[in-house]
């Protein structure tokens, strides 16, 4: 595993896209901060920009440093998903990210993903992981590294050894939960 986040580091660290597992499905990532990085995954996948796509912490700590002020209800929700089914908040003033992660009103889908590989990688490179199914937009994403398309294959800078697969991966799109700034709450995707 240790030669693998070296390697998918040296990309990111290189303003490169990975393709890479998680605890839910394959995803395409890059470092959350990167612009052209981002700009990178937004023309992989055809995908409006307007669309804002998920990033990953390998810790709940690390939430204050992306987020202006947490809703209190955030830490309760994800103290309750851990273990459990992965949960992404959409949560409200994103901060320090690429500005193409961000939508108009300023939030960011943040999930503390639960993957030891992801978390080792997040870890090195200090900064979030984007985190967006690894699909062209509009066909169906891919539970398994196996039906990912050649085109997404080849269009990343780099791709995680498939034995890295997550044997826990729930194989779906995380539940997401999008929280206003009063701990109003939202659910968008179960």
């Amino acid at each position: 595993m240790e030669e693998q986040v070296r390697r998918a580091l040296e990309v990111l660290k290189r303003g490169g896209v990975i393709l890479y597992p998680t605890d839910t499905v394959w995803g395409i990532g890059c470092d959350a901060t990167d612009s052209e990085a981002v700009a990178k995954i937004f023309a992989l996948k055809q995908r409006d920009e307007a669309k804002s796509m998920i990033v990953l912490l390998d810790r709940p700590e690390q939430v204050v440093r992306w987020v202006r002020e947490v809703p209190a209800i955030a830490w309760e929700l994800w103290e309750a998903a851990e273990g459990a089914e992965p949960l992404t908040l959409i949560l409200p003033g994103g901060k320090g990210l690429a500005p193409g992660l961000l939508p108009p009103e300023g939030s960011v889908a943040i999930r503390l993903v639960q993957n030891e590989f992801c978390r080792r990688l997040i870890h090195r490179l200090g900064r979030p992981l984007v985190s967006t199914s690894a699909n062209i937009s509009g066909e169906e994403a891919p539970a398994r590294y196996s039906e990912i398309s050649a085109a997404v294959r080849e269009g990343v800078d780099w791709v995680v050894d498939p034995s890295m697969e997550e044997p826990k991966a729930t194989h779906r799109a995380s539940s997401i939960i999008r929280l206003d700034a009063q701990g109003g709450f939202t659910i968008l995707r179960r």
